[in-house]
């Protein structure tokens, strides 16, 4: 069972607490680290191993904390770091680690590091971020984007230099292809190493390097392979082809001294976030062989609009022919994309089917997962008015594209509250749908046939075999739309057969396959008949292998 062992995380279930949006303690309208504390009985409730927490750290919030001004302390918005601790003591105590966001390609423009930086070109920080001369008609070095929109380059008037940023323009990026930014980052590193968190998430890991060179991204050329994209197709970021601005092959060495830095503790881990289009899986394979580098990574892969059979498979397919000393970590929701139940479902009656089917086939996939808050109840994407919006990325690019908050609006905990008990202020940061409070957890807590009881039965059985956890899994050839495979360890032998589509289905067992009886897992309800499993709609079935 995870938990247990020096490598608890393989195979771990994580749950995201994005934390200005989980529980409101001192009627602010923002969650607060207290607010995380007070409901950390309900994150233990689902069976999970950990919780990764978003940024907390000191920052303007321009991006909502992942522009971080100072990385060893909490913003007073969260609280204080005796907050943390407090509730990092209490998560323990309840058998959950705690994993944080380490945002660490670029920093706040109001940080120290760039203050100094910025101020000349001679002091002791002045190449501790990606500066570079105008060309000779003052235009930017090269032609490469910013995630957010426009340029990834800003003029500063006082060093008469551009200075580079992948995201907002309040993001300045960290040059790490200096060492004494290396050591400084490190530093920050060992600072919640020393005082007793268990992991980090590393985001935007694939973007601490750029080409020494800062030579021009070619123009990006559409194929089949663009579902892997990190961008909507409204922004031209999608446009170029990033050889240059991220992914450098530098990067690998920076891994290994992160890793050597965690080795020197007890039981820790590292979850690296790889945006890198359609080559994030080549990536990850890079970055968590060898166990030397990254424990394990996730991509964006299962974070788009696809729930098919064939595209479960190809995703899981190639990282296992890529990497077969490595692990990975599945994911169909975070803090950046709509919520999975909107992306796959197709009517609203549907969400409810999704939402428990989706968990079952995650919690059946080898590698570890990673649950976003509020998905354990469903919850589908909340659409909001424009002048709601406080993601920058949205509103840069709507109405095209609606920004990300759409999913981080708060969690609903008591229907009948004001605010679905998420605040008492007479505002919350973002609005609570009334559609999202109807699912609220008290509403589902005593229910048996919620998606909330679905999950903590699901994550129950995956802890119970021990196949699940970090077992082999072979896929089985069919020429249906279902997705088939095995999960296997010692003598425990499980199959799997899923239907993600909308019409009945019959899986034929292969010659030599034969089913020893039904495994209870539960809502996998379908039935062997004469050497074949009859699916439902949207259904599966596990049963054990003889």
């Amino acid at each position: 069972m995870a938990g247990k062992t020096a490598d608890w995380w393989r195979g771990a279930v994580i749950y995201q607490v994005y934390p200005r949006s989980f529980q409101d303690t001192n009627g602010d309208g923002l969650g607060d680290l207290k607010g995380i504390t007070r409901r950390l009985p309900h994150i233990a409730s689902l069976g999970v191993d950990a919780i990764w927490l978003s940024p907390f750290f000191k920052s303007p919030m321009a991006d909502m904390g992942y522009d971080v001004s100072d990385y060893c302390d909490v913003d007073p918005i969260f609280g204080t770091l005796e907050d943390f601790d407090e509730m990092m003591r209490a998560a323990h105590a309840l058998g959950l680690k705690i994993i944080i966001d380490q945002v660490i390609s670029h920093t706040s423009d109001q940080h120290p590091w760039f203050i100094e930086s910025r101020a000349s070109r001679n002091n002791p920080k002045s190449d501790w971020y990606v500066w570079a001369d105008p060309k000779r008609d003052g235009t930017a070095p090269n032609n490469w984007l910013s995630i957010f929109g426009g340029p990834g380059w800003e003029w500063d008037g006082v060093r008469r230099q551009y200075y580079q940023h992948n995201f907002l323009t309040s993001q300045p990026d960290l040059n790490f292809h200096n060492k004494e930014v290396q050591d400084a980052v490190l530093k920050t590193v060992k600072f919640w190493l020393d005082r007793g968190v268990d992991g980090f998430r590393l985001d935007t890991v694939n973007y601490y390097f750029c080409d020494k060179l800062l030579r021009d991204n070619p123009a990006h050329e559409p194929d089949e392979s663009d579902a892997g994209l990190d961008a909507p197709d409204s922004n031209p970021y999608g446009m170029q082809n990033h050889l240059y601005d991220k992914t450098q092959p530098e990067n690998i060495d920076f891994l290994k001294r992160f890793r050597a830095l965690l080795d020197q503790y007890e039981d820790r881990t590292t979850v690296g976030e790889v945006g890198d289009g359609a080559r994030s899986l080549k990536t990850v394979a890079a970055y968590v062989s060898g166990g030397d580098k990254l424990h394990m990574c996730y991509t964006f892969d299962l974070l788009g609009p696809d729930f098919t059979a064939a595209h479960i498979r190809n995703c899981v397919d190639t990282f296992q022919r890529m990497v077969k000393d490595g692990w990975v970590c599945w994911a169909f929701s975070n803090h950046d994309v709509n919520r999975h139940v909107s992306r796959f479902a197709k009517t609203e009656a549907e969400r409810p089917v999704i939402a428990k089917l989706a968990i079952s086939v995650l919690a059946a996939l080898r590698g570890s997962i990673c649950l976003y808050q509020g998905e354990e109840l469903g919850l589908p994407e909340a659409e909001l008015a424009f002048e709601d919006l406080r993601d920058p990325y949205g509103i840069r690019f709507w109405p095209a594209f609606k920004g990300r908050d759409g999913c981080r609006t708060p969690m609903p905990w008591e229907a009948a509250k004001a605010h679905a008990g998420f605040t008492s202020a007479e505002k919350s940061w973002l609005p609570v749908p009334y559609e999202q409070a109807a699912l609220s957890v008290d509403a589902q807590q005593t229910d048996s046939n919620s998606v909330l009881t679905h999950y903590r039965q699901t994550l129950e059985f995956r802890k119970q075999h021990p196949a699940l956890i970090d077992g082999d899994m072979e896929f089985i050839g069919t020429n249906q739309d279902l997705l088939a495979f095995t999960r296997q360890k010692g003598e425990e032998k499980l199959l799997f057969v899923f239907n993600l589509t909308r019409e009945a289905a019959e899986f034929k067992l292969p010659a030599g396959v034969k089913v020893a009886g039904a495994v209870a897992v539960p809502g996998l309800k379908g039935e062997v008949s004469g050497g074949a499993i009859k699916l439902a709609p949207l259904s599966g079935y596990c049963g054990a292998l003889a």
